[in-house]
């Protein structure tokens, strides 16, 4: 049964600005944010510490913005090696209480010990035993929501453990009148700006005033969605914690947002190819096809809604650079407005085991597979930019400064 699960979810506070203060103990009571160069339009807030926060400094917030409010901020650059590295050693300690551990992003992370109460006791004292360990080998101060389920325990870190000095609270579905339901609809897990905005022309400002109404009416009016927010307020949800949760791939996809405004289709055609590359790389280590190319593209001006997102299917599954390139200038062509482009992203998605392969009689695809095995090989050992195309060397080329980074940013 779904109540008798003891659900955590841990999330580690200012993650990056906290690993980089454990570093540095000079760091301790400054303010400090982790943020990108800003001369690359990266120059955004990727973390901030309860210090910064205490100024009004916000994660995603422009560089700029945060120094403005706080004269004295200290910036430290990203380094996403060292996070990924202590975020796989608060996984070790999380699975020496629980094998029921399914990340949930880097600093977020999904426990179940409903079987682990018989051996370390109730679940209050394995949260606080939890936070010890990670607060005494990392350095981090660990939020942790309790619940019966996944979306209780997610919300209860979110909208409660993070706000207390404990850093703990149990949410429990029982209690949900006097605890959840009286926050504003928008702490719901699920509801968005726009969702919100929807809600509030309906009328409805208070969770509550959601879970009081019919999960009909909702269905109707936002199909399987509006059903799914109804059970979130009423804190029913009955998918599992999983290992293996991120296992089984959907779709292969990578964005990247450009240094500055790209104009023209040649610039941003190239910037087409480097991503087409890397998603078809990745599709081969991980021995996949795909069958639905996506390309989206997102306007210069944030206030205006300039940008698409449009897909295609492909005659047969690929994972063949070029073929997926050939399409993705199909989708750009056809929908881009010849607007300034700041972000663009390519997906491969339906994705199939690359060990069935059409015959093709026009089409050499032993000669390709090959090139492209042995292309991997070389990127694998001597590095990404070991071997490139031409036009990468162009000034719109990006995949020389990326292969420096991880998720981004710089190692």
């Amino acid at each position: 049964m779904t109540k008798d699960r003891i659900i955590f979810l841990a999330d580690m506070q200012s993650f990056y600005a906290s690993i980089e203060k454990a570093a540095q103990p000079q760091l301790r009571d400054k303010p400090i944010v982790v943020a990108g160069d800003p001369e690359r339009r990266s120059g955004v807030v990727l973390a901030a510490c309860p210090i910064a926060k205490s100024y009004g400094v916000t994660t995603a917030e422009a560089l700029w913005q945060a120094q403005q409010k706080c004269r004295h901020l200290v910036v430290v650059r990203p380094r996403m090696e060292t996070y990924l590295r202590v975020s796989v050693q608060i996984t070790r300690i999380f699975e020496s209480f629980t094998d029921l551990v399914e990340p949930y992003s880097i600093d977020e992370q999904f426990l179940d010990v409903t079987g682990s109460v018989r051996l370390f006791g109730d679940p209050w004292r394995i949260a606080e035993e939890i936070r010890r360990r990670v607060r005494l080998e990392t350095g981090i101060n660990a939020r942790i929501g309790i619940g019966e389920n996944k979306v209780l325990a997610k919300m209860a870190c979110d909208n409660f453990a993070k706000k207390r000095e404990e850093g703990i609270f149990w949410l429990k579905r029982e209690e949900l009148a006097d605890t959840l339901w009286k926050l504003p609809i928008e702490k719901l897990f699920g509801v968005g700006s726009r969702m919100k905005r929807h809600f509030h022309r309906m009328g409805i400002y208070q969770i509550g005033q959601l879970a009081r109404m019919s999960p009909a009416v909702l269905a109707r009016r936002w199909g399987v969605n509006g059903e799914v927010l109804w059970r979130t307020a009423h804190g029913l949800d009955n998918s599992p914690v999983s290992p293996q949760t991120h296992e089984t791939q959907k779709g292969i996809g990578h964005h990247m947002t450009l240094p500055r405004d790209y104009h023209t289709a040649a610039e941003i055609k190239v910037v087409l190819l480097e991503l087409c590359e890397e998603v078809c790389r990745r599709a081969r280590s991980k021995r996949l096809m795909g069958s639905v190319v996506s390309v989206g593209c997102r306007g210069a001006d944030f206030d205006a809604s300039a940008g698409f997102g449009r897909q295609l299917k492909l005659p047969e599954p690929t994972h063949d650079a070029m073929t997926l390139y050939e399409a993705a200038c199909r989708l750009f062509d056809r929908h881009w407005t010849q607007t300034p482009v700041r972000s663009v992203g390519v997906s491969l998605d339906q994705l199939v085991p690359d060990n069935v392969v059409q015959l093709n009689l026009f089409t050499d695809t032993h000669r390709q597979r090959s090139l492209a095995r042995a292309m991997d090989d070389i990127r694998a050992r001597y590095g990404q930019d070991a071997i490139l195309r031409a036009v990468s060397l162009l000034g719109a080329g990006q995949a020389r400064e990326r292969a420096r980074k991880i998720g981004g940013h710089y190692k």
